[in-house]
């Protein structure tokens, strides 16, 4: 049995993972088990740089907020602000503080000085514009929709004016109230004004699908996909804040839905684009179905991986990333009956798993589901490797 698991085991690089795969995905995602810790980060950056070089991909996206993730493009394409910047107002979840990220921003702009525009990576968050608090004001994405179709179709086709818009939405902080995550009765998402605000958002989104062949010609593609974010974005937001206002008993499983959802949306527009290299945690990249427990409820969900599956089949891989320590967060050795287990028994720092062959040789008795010590950090779920292409295991994580 421990010749077979060792027979699995690569050195990680995109070499190994590529080999994993019968050819190259159009969507390659890498999962972590745990959010904050740049080791973690350092090795998807290195990973994602060899697969830039060596395989083609031109866009990298991650786990944040796709409205803010614009401006991170803007800097990695034309050099447009200053990295601090950037790095302050690009990033949701307090990503940008990290300094794996802000390294991965800096490679972006370097890689693409000089190169023409077909050649430049391009930077995507896919994320709604969601934190744990709360969901952001739909006023953004509204009113950029709103005035990309102003400025380029007739006037009396749009279904409402700046104005209108303007007065449903109200001051933001309507919106982003914090104690609507709690109180379904704080949130404004059901409304007068936000009903009208869903049916003029859907009228906005049916306009530009419609004008599509007169704004290609118009503008560029590229305001025409920003413009389409808007969309997404909006409807999304409106739905999200609906589901807020919810008193049922389903009210959360719909909100941890939409998030799924609206990153699925955001990927499958990315990979119309091309191939794309994305970053999240596990459980929102994995095929099988997402379980938690929120305030005593037990919860389930299908993640925005494998909606995409759904959609893209064999274009669509992913690699997980497991670990065997984060001592500093209190989790020491994996027992040894559990999948962290027997990978921390094998020889090396980090290696790249055959996740199908591993389950192959492991048989019908699968070990134990490791049980995590600290809440910030999920093991993987036995039951789950042969929905896995490949595993990315890093033996200890070191306190960044």
């Amino acid at each position: 049995m421990a010749t077979d698991i060792k027979n699995t085991a690569h050195a990680v690089e995109a070499a190994a993972v590529m080999r994993l795969l019968p050819a190259r995905p159009r969507l390659l995602a890498l999962g972590e088990p745990t959010h904050g810790e740049d080791t973690l980060l350092d090795l998807r950056n290195e990973l994602f740089r060899q697969l830039v070089e060596q395989e083609g991909y031109r866009t990298i996206a991650i786990e944040s907020d796709c409205m803010m993730g614009l401006v991170v493009d803007d800097y990695v394409t034309s050099g447009t602000g200053t990295l601090d910047e950037v790095m302050e107002r690009g990033f949701s979840h307090g990503w940008g503080t990290s300094a794996a990220n802000r390294e991965l921003v800096r490679w972006m702009r370097a890689y693409n000085d000089g190169r023409p525009a077909s050649e430049r990576l391009r930077f995507a968050g896919f994320d709604g514009p969601l934190e744990i608090t709360g969901a952001a004001s739909p006023r953004q994405a509204l009113t950029a929709l709103h005035g990309y179709l102003a400025g380029r179709v007739d006037t009396e086709v749009l279904p409402c004016t700046g104005e209108t818009l303007d007065r449903l939405l109200g001051a933001d902080d309507r919106w982003t109230n914090p104690a609507a995550m709690m109180d379904p009765s704080q949130s404004v998402g059901r409304s007068a004004g936000a009903r009208e605000l869903r049916l003029l958002a859907d009228d906005l989104v049916a306009l530009l699908d419609t004008q599509t062949p007169h704004l290609l010609v118009a503008g560029s593609r590229d305001d025409w996909d920003r413009a389409r974010r808007y969309g997404r974005t909006a409807t999304g937001l409106l739905r999200y804040h609906h589901w807020m206002a919810d008193t049922s008993p389903a009210r959360m499983t719909w909100l941890v839905s939409l998030r799924d959802q609206m990153m699925a949306h955001n990927l499958l527009a990315l990979a119309e684009r091309g191939p794309a290299l994305v970053h999240a945690h596990n459980s929102h990249l994995q095929r099988a179905k997402s379980t938690m427990r929120m305030g005593g409820m037990p919860l389930e969900w299908w993640s925005a991986g494998a909606l995409v599956s759904a959609q893209l089949g064999a274009e669509y891989a992913f690699v997980a990333t497991s670990l065997g320590t984060i001592r500093h967060q209190g989790v020491d050795t994996p027992p040894p009956d559990t999948v962290e287990g027997l990978l921390y028994a094998l020889p090396g720092d980090r290696c790249v798993i055959d996740a199908p062959r591993l389950a192959t040789a492991l048989g019908e008795r699968l070990p134990a589901h490791r049980v995590s010590p600290w809440f910030g950090y999920s093991p993987l779920d036995p039951a789950q490797l042969a929905d896995i292409d490949g595993i990315v295991f890093v033996k200890d994580v070191a306190q960044s």
